[in-house]
């Protein structure tokens, strides 16, 4: 049996934490697709094809599994883009309870609407304190990122 499983998220940018979340669950699945999504919530600093390459790159340089398939998706629901590709798992990272009572409405609505199960991750500690949000907010303001994000990301969101 192939297990197929989605990582879905804004990565807007990718950080370490969700490396760090996309690399264990690579190794717990066969496929593993990596989803970057439209938020309507949120404002998005960079466009949706720039976040795939920094995730692709980042990727790459970090020497993660190759099981991994990195895209995005804009249309329908999140199940729908599951049901294309055959994958009854989707993998979320959780950083706190906040981001569990989020996820939880979310989860139950897509096992009523298409049977994915949600599995919730947690990141490593070290990790655990950083958001995309964050990342942004401190290199808006010229602070140092390194210690977020993979170093390609860094150096990208420096140039802008």
């Amino acid at each position: 049996m192939n297990r197929i499983a989605v990582v879905p998220g804004s990565f807007d940018p990718v950080t370490l934490g969700h490396l760090d979340v996309i690399e264990r669950a690579a190794g717990i699945f066969d496929q593993l697709h990596v989803l970057v999504v439209h938020n309507p919530d949120k404002s998005a600093l960079l466009p949706v094809a720039q976040r795939v390459a920094l995730i692709e790159r980042a990727i790459a340089e970090g020497g993660l599994p190759e099981n991994i398939t990195v895209t995005s998706w804009s249309v329908g629901l999140l199940v729908d883009y599951c049901t294309d590709v055959g994958a009854s798992v989707l993998v979320k990272g959780v950083r706190s309870q906040v981001d569990v009572a989020y996820e939880t409405p979310m989860a139950i609505v897509n096992r009523n609407l298409a049977g994915v199960e949600t599995i919730f991750m947690l990141p490593d500690p070290a990790h655990a304190h950083v958001s995309s949000s964050l990342v942004r907010q401190v290199a808006a303001l010229g602070g140092d990122v390194s210690p977020y994000v993979p170093r390609s990301v860094a150096d990208f969101l420096q140039k802008l």
